[in-house]
Parts: C-alpha cells; sequence; structure tokens
C-alpha cells in the first residue's frame, strides 16, 4: 500500500526507483494538478545525534534551495521540500522525468558509438556548467543518476543529495567513509579532503571512459580496492581497449581522470569545447563517423542539430581602488535607513532567507557609499555582512570579490594585519576553494595564518580555523605527508582545548585515520 501523502498534498502513486540514497515515486500534486516525481530519503538512523538534529534540518533546507536556484533544462526542477518535524521523513518534490537511466546504455559487448557518448558528455558538462555557477557540486555522478529523456535530452539527477547527506551529520556510510558511489569517487573524495567542482569533472571522466569502452573504469573487487584505485593507479587508455577512439578524445578522458583536482581541465565550458570536434553539426542526419546507436532508447545526438550552449564564463569586474574620503557626519534619515536595513537583514537571515537579505542591504549601501564615501567603516560594515550573507546561502562567485575588495580597504584603513582584513582575505580563500581555485585558496590561507601567528597564539580560535581549512585542502590535493603534518599537531592542540570529543577533533581524527590507510602508498607487494 503506497505510503499516507507528504504534507496532505503530494501523493505517492508508484515506486520508480529503489536506491541507495533513497527511493523516487511517481507521484500527484493534488494543488496544482500534475505529475512529480517525490525522492523519499533514507529513514534509517538519519541523523547521528540528536543535538544535530536542528544542523541538519538548517542544511537540508539550504542546500534544496540552492539546488533549485539551477535553472537549465538537464537539470529536472526542485519544486518543494518537506522535511517532518521527526526528521524521520524526508523528501523532495521534483518535476518527473520521463527517460532511460544512461546505464542501459552501457554494453560490454558494443560500446556507444563515439558521436553518441560525446553527445552525453557534453551535455552533461553543459549542466554542471550551470550547476558550479551556482555553486552547487553533484558528488554523485554516475549513470544511474542520468537519464536521457524521450527528445534526446540528458537529465542529471539528485543534485544536493550528496551534500544534505554529509557524514559529519548523517549515519548513512556506517564505516563513516564519505558520501558517494566508490566506482565514480575522486581520489579527493577517497581521502575526506576538500570536494571542488573537479570533483564532478572525475565523475564524468569516469562515467564517459565506461560509455565509450563499455566497461567500469576500475574493477577491484572490493571497497578498499576500489578506492585505492581511484588515488593510486593509472587509467588504462582507452586506446588500448577500442582503438578507433580518436586520440583527442582519449586525452581528455585522462585529463578528467588527473589524480590532483588541478591536473583537470580548467571547468566545464573547456570540456565541452574539447568535445565539438566529436558531436553532429546542425543538418547532420547520423551522429559523427555515421556509426548507428543502441536501439529502443532515445539519441541523446538529436540536440545537436540546435545545442544547448554552456553558461558563458563570468569575468569578475577589477576592483577600482575608491579615491580617499573624509570622515563626515550621518545624516538622521540615512541613519535610520540603516538601521532599518540591518535589523530587517537580521531577521532575513534567522529565516534563512539570504537572497532577500542580500536584496535589502543592497538597496542601502549604494546610497551610503554615495552620501559617506565607499570606505567609510559603516559602508565597509554593510558590505562586510552582504558578502558573508552571500557566503551563507552558497553564492561563492559573488561573495569572492566582495571579500577581495573588502581585505583591501580594510587594509588600508586599519592596516593589513587587522582582524578585518586578516578575517575578510580568509573569507575569500575559502570562497576560492569552494569554487575550485585550490592553489590560489591554500596560498591566501598559509598567508592569514602567518599574520594571525604574528600576533596572535597558534592555537587561537581563528588561526585552529585557517589550520583545518589549509590541511583539508591539502588533503585534497594529494599532499598527504604534507596534510599530515598540519593536521596531527592540530589535533593535540584541540584536544588539548576541547577535549577528545569535540566535533572538529572528531573531524580531524578521521581525516587522519583516512590518511593511514595509505591510499597515496604503493600498493604492498607492487
Amino acid at each position: 500500500m503506497p505510503p499516507e501523502p507528504i504534507s496532505d498534498r503530494y501523493e505517492l502513486l508508484e515506486e520508480l526507483d529503489h536506491g541507495g540514497m533513497g527511493d523516487v515515486w511517481r507521484g500527484y500534486d493534488t494543488v496544482l494538478d500534475r505529475p512529480v516525481a517525490v525522492k523519499l530519503l533514507r529513514q534509517a538512523s538519519l541523523v547521528a545525534a540528536p543535538h544535530l538534529a536542528e544542523e541538519f534540518a538548517k542544511r537540508f533546507k539550504r542546500e534544496a534551495r540552492i539546488t533549485a536556484r539551477i535553472q537549465h533544462p538537464g537539470v529536472p526542477q526542485v519544486y518543494d521540500a518537506v522535511l517532518d518535524a521527526s526528521l524521520e521523513r524526508l523528501s523532495l518534490v521534483m518535476e518527473l522525468v520521463d527517460g532511460v537511466s544512461l546505464g542501459r546504455y552501457v554494453n560490454p559487448a558494443r560500446p556507444l558509438p563515439i558521436g553518441w557518448a560525446a553527445a552525453v558528455a557534453a551535455q552533461v558538462a553543459t549542466v554542471l556548467s550551470h550547476a558550479h555557477q551556482v555553486p552547487v557540486i553533484h558528488r554523485d555522478l554516475k549513470p544511474s543518476n542520468i537519464l536521457v529523456a524521450r527528445d534526446g535530452t540528458v537529465k542529471v539527477l539528485d543534485f544536493g543529495i550528496a551534500a544534505i547527506l554529509r557524514t559529519d551529520v548523517t549515519k548513512l556510510t556506517a564505516t563513516g567513509t564519505p558520501i558517494g558511489t566508490y566506482q565514480y569517487m575522486a581520489p579527493e573524495q577517497v581521502r575526506g579532503g576538500t570536494i571542488t567542482p573537479q570533483t564532478d569533472l572525475y565523475a564524468l571522466g569516469c562515467v564517459l571512459h565506461e560509455l565509450l569502452s563499455g566497461r567500469l573504469l576500475f574493477t577491484a573487487g572490493d571497497e578498499f580496492g576500489l578506492m585505492y584505485q581511484h588515488v593510486s593507479e593509472d587509467p588504462l587508455p582507452l586506446r588500448q581497449l577500442r582503438p578507433e577512439v580518436p586520440q583527442a578524445l582519449e586525452e581528455l578522458v585522462l585529463c578528467l581522470l588527473g589524480k590532483a583536482p588541478e591536473e583537470r581541465p580548467a571547468d566545464t565550458q573547456e570540456v565541452y569545447e574539447r568535445l565539438l570536434p566529436f558531436l553532429p553539426l546542425p543538418g547532420d542526419e547520423t551522429a559523427v563517423g555515421g556509426e548507428q546507436g543502441p536501439s529502443g532508447v532515445p539519441d541523446p545526438t538529436a540536440l545537436y542539430r540546435k545545442p544547448y550552449a554552456p553558461r558563458a564564463r563570468e569575468q569578475a569586474p577589477a576592483a577600482d581602488r575608491p579615491a580617499p574620503v573624509l570622515p563626515q557626519p550621518v545624516p538622521a534619515q540615512l541613519r535610520a535607513d540603516l538601521r532599518a536595513a540591518r535589523d530587517q537583514a537580521d531577521l532575513l537571515i534567522m529565516e534563512e532567507r539570504f537572497a532577500q537579505a542580500v536584496d535589502v542591504l543592497g538597496e542601502v549601501i549604494e546610497p551610503a557609499a554615495r552620501a559617506l564615501g565607499p570606505e567609510n567603516r559603516a559602508v565597509l560594515a554593510l558590505r562586510r555582512q552582504r558578502a558573508a550573507v552571500r557566503l551563507l546561502g552558497g553564492d561563492y562567485r559573488a561573495a569572492r570579490p566582495e571579500f577581495d575588495t573588502l581585505a583591501d580597504a580594510y587594509a588600508r584603513i586599519a592596516g593589513p594585519t587587522s582582524e578585518q582584513a586578516r578575517a575578510c582575505r580568509a573569507q575569500a580563500a575559502r570562497c576560492r576553494a569552494e569554487l575550485g581555485m585550490v592553489t590560489d585558496a591554500l596560498a591566501q590561507l598559509t598567508e592569514v595564518l602567518d599574520v594571525v601567528r604574528a600576533v596572535d597564539s597558534d592555537a587561537s580560535e581563528e588561526a585552529v580555523e585557517l589550520r583545518h581549512n589549509i590541511g583539508m585542502l591539502l588533503l585534497a590535493q594529494g599532499r598527504t605527508a604534507e596534510a599530515r603534518e598540519v593536521l596531527e599537531p592540530l589535533y593535540q592542540d584541540v584536544v588539548l582545548v576541547s577535549g577528545p570529543e569535540d566535533e572538529l577533533a572528531v573531524e580531524i581524527a578521521e581525516a587522519l585515520a583516512v590518511i593511514e590507510l595509505g591510499f597515496d602508498d604503493p600498493e604492498p607487494g607492487a
């Protein structure tokens, strides 16, 4: 018998899929009179401890909202997110897609035509370009999360699910291993390091390799073996498995499968551009090379009669250094407007309505800057609040240049070692890390940490947070020896101050345990 309706609105009619993270049902929205898909997330032991329930609820709402901001035909739209009071029933209500799982396209006896595989990968890259712009990182890209609709449109499913179910809050993985699927898990996921957009590119490389070869990239018999292979073994070049694969396409796949995030393509736009030679041109009747695709499934090359273009790259505007402005009194009306905007923004932030809070602050920042000067302390405080709200809402692309500009302004008016300048530089670095600019983020965080050590204790709250950020970024890059050098003394400091049960201490201990597994070491007996 189908479960009870959700929120007295969404009826569950038929189970469509049963997966590791949850079940998908064909549903019906009784309010808007339309079919929907309902993802019911796993109900067993979802929350690790009662005191984490509030954090879980906030994350669920935040990730659902961020995912809903991805506007692209290749992403099923999120209509609603429902979390019941007991936290035992978690549901995402989404657009219902009539399509075929990409898993049905994989056939060891007959690898997919090159044009078909390239068309799937190009459409996925286009979807990811829009997601990474938000930015949203998928974290669990694999054939079962990719559908090809009847018109050939590739749909990428389950954005945000892996982020909602991160293991520091949930027990979905009993061994404490990271969320993801081992056959498609990037080395930095295996290590438990920082996740970036390049993590999705690695998974795309695994998928494209599988489509072209008809077999999984790595085939060790157990989870540990698969994780070791992703971290330490070179993938078999495609042309050794299928000689007719063009060399340029083989090189792209090997680039996507780079062990370090920054060995991979710079972004999804680059991936798309490198796939263009293998896509059909407008007006072509067949795929590139004239190969016949499998029967009974949609043709993913059909859309390239007029392809979807990836989202254009956005260039951050250069920050002009403003001319110094002498301090001046704040007019009474402006003072009242600023106070009202701050109060309204605070209320919106408490309700996690971050986009509205950004708009409210933006309405008063420009008039205040014109009246008082762009580097007036009240104006800088408002801009810093707006940047922080953008960071909270996951809009790292907009927050990063604002934090950079603020750091320069505070360095001029309060000194380069001031708390405000340090904090803004650190936040800008964290935005860079989220956007995949790992090397730049590491350099900036290290510079800030050097300043903090010069003016404060190495065990101060600020220094501890910076050391943790640096250690996890090093781990993501595969620099495990350097990560251990950072994390081991950090663990000792955190335990000394807060005890071994502290959440940060537990997280660092888990990272050190992953390092001790030795995924980066030569295989024993090799």
